[in-house]
């Protein structure tokens, strides 16, 4: 959400005479787009702002400026330590006001400590225009769209009902107007987003109540998407009619990023996750009932205050007994604000990081076997780019994974079958198949 939100900063700015530069020696303008969800992110932002203070200094020697934002969670939850810990920034802007910062900057110099961190009674999205058609070719036939923002559940480990408010849902006509203007620039591969991107729901132009699994029937209705994906999910809101959708509409890809946390009862309960560990399993069997295709990624904590090595064992049974094709993990982080960072029998760093070194070694073991099931068969890639190597292509399966081959050009932004005959860490590799190189031949 954090790219999504830098692309239409970046689309936003472009209508007040700026363009984005890879090269930060080039900048007038930096803006820190930050994430607050562990310590460490917060931590480097101000490492980097160190950095630009110098550079800051050495533009007001030459003459000139160097204007520098912090945009995001972070500004959202520090913002006055911020501006307390680095006075060489002018804005702090919180995620749901970025789109003020046209006049935010106007600003500078104006008032000193520009700080726009309350939550705004009117929708961002409202404000902000549609994206910039040459910025859309420039990122590629993959876009993300946020469709849903905050959470209403209060995981007692989370900041994100602190940092990004409650849960809100854009309208599915504001929606749709965002994705028809991507794929008229090349998308052809959406990717829905929210904190509870399941619990979207919203209104139509006629007032009829929309779910997400009604609003990705809306999105497969326009021809140019040939691929929609969402993220991330909670357990409590994969409805059966968002199930019985990965039955019924072919262009919505077979892989749900459904995030578990831990695999003891007592310690989701600590975390306030509001389902357990067998009906975590429950609803897993479901979903593979309706469409055994379907494979899950999910999120983990280790070291949750108070997690014994019998609740970690707990999860350690979770995870072999589900399987997964890839997954996220981190150590148990404190966050400021959260009923977590007030707990008793926090869990010493040491243990923390041998749990999860052996979580980890477990999750990559079944990442790395899922990936070499894939050798021998035949499945479907959406080509996205030239790869690093002469005649190269790279693509993605349905499932996530990088794909190369070598192929033409021309194969950009088409879905071939391809016959996997090999992998790397990472990736994948195969050729086209028989049929498509048959295709191809045509062409």
């Amino acid at each position: 959400m954090n790219y999504y939100d830098s692309t239409r900063m970046a689309d936003l700015l472009m209508g007040e005479g700026y363009n984005e530069t890879k090269d930060l020696e080039d900048a007038d303008l930096v803006i820190l787009n930050t994430c607050h969800i562990r310590e460490r992110a917060s931590e480097k932002i101000f490492s980097e702002l160190g950095k630009m203070r110098e550079m800051k200094n050495v533009r007001q020697k030459q003459g000139s400026d160097l204007k520098i934002a912090v945009a995001g969670c972070v500004a959202q939850a520090e913002g006055t330590e911020i501006f307390r810990r680095e006075s060489a920034v002018d804005i702090v802007v919180g995620p749901q006001s970025y789109h003020k910062l046209p006049e935010l900057i106007n600003q500078i110099g104006l008032r000193p400590r520009i700080l726009e961190t309350e939550f705004p009674l009117e929708d961002k999205f409202q404000n902000l225009d549609l994206p910039k058609s040459e910025m859309i070719r420039k990122r590629g036939i993959s876009a993300f769209v946020t469709i849903q923002e905050g959470c209403d559940k209060f995981c007692t480990f989370c900041v994100v009902p602190f940092t990004r408010g409650m849960e809100v849902s854009r309208s599915p006509q504001s929606i749709i107007e965002e994705i028809i203007r991507l794929t008229e620039n090349g998308v052809s591969e959406i990717t829905l987003l929210g904190q509870n991107v399941n619990a979207y729901h919203s209104q139509d132009s006629n007032a009829a109540n929309t779910d997400l699994a009604q609003l990705m029937y809306k999105i497969a209705e326009i021809k140019e998407i040939k691929r929609i994906r969402y993220m991330t999910s909670h357990p409590l809101d994969m409805s059966k009619d968002l199930i019985l959708a990965h039955k019924y509409e072919p262009k919505i890809m077979p892989f749900i990023h459904l995030p578990v946390q831990s695999g003891s009862d007592r310690i989701l309960e600590l975390m306030n996750r509001r389902h357990t560990s067998e009906t975590y399993r429950k609803l897993i069997d479901y979903i593979r009932s309706i469409n055994d295709q379907i494979v899950f990624s999910s999120d983990f904590i280790v070291g949750f205050p108070g997690e014994t090595d019998k609740d970690f064992n707990e999860t350690l049974d979770l995870i072999k007994d589900i399987g997964f094709a890839s997954s996220y993990s981190f150590s148990y982080s404190p966050r400021a604000g959260t009923k977590a960072a007030d707990m008793t029998d926090h869990i010493s760093e040491d243990i923390k990081l041998q749990r999860l070194h052996v979580l980890q070694a477990i999750l990559e073991e079944q990442r790395q076997a899922f990936n070499s099931s894939m050798i021998g068969k035949k499945i479907k890639v959406l080509f996205e780019k030239k790869g690093r190597h002469e005649g190269q292509l790279v693509g993605k399966s349905v499932y996530m994974q990088p794909v190369h081959i070598t192929g033409p050009d021309n194969l950009i932004g088409r879905e071939c079958d391809v016959e996997i005959t090999d992998k790397s860490t990472n990736s994948l590799f195969g050729h086209l198949s028989i049929d498509e190189s048959s295709k191809e031949l045509k062409n």
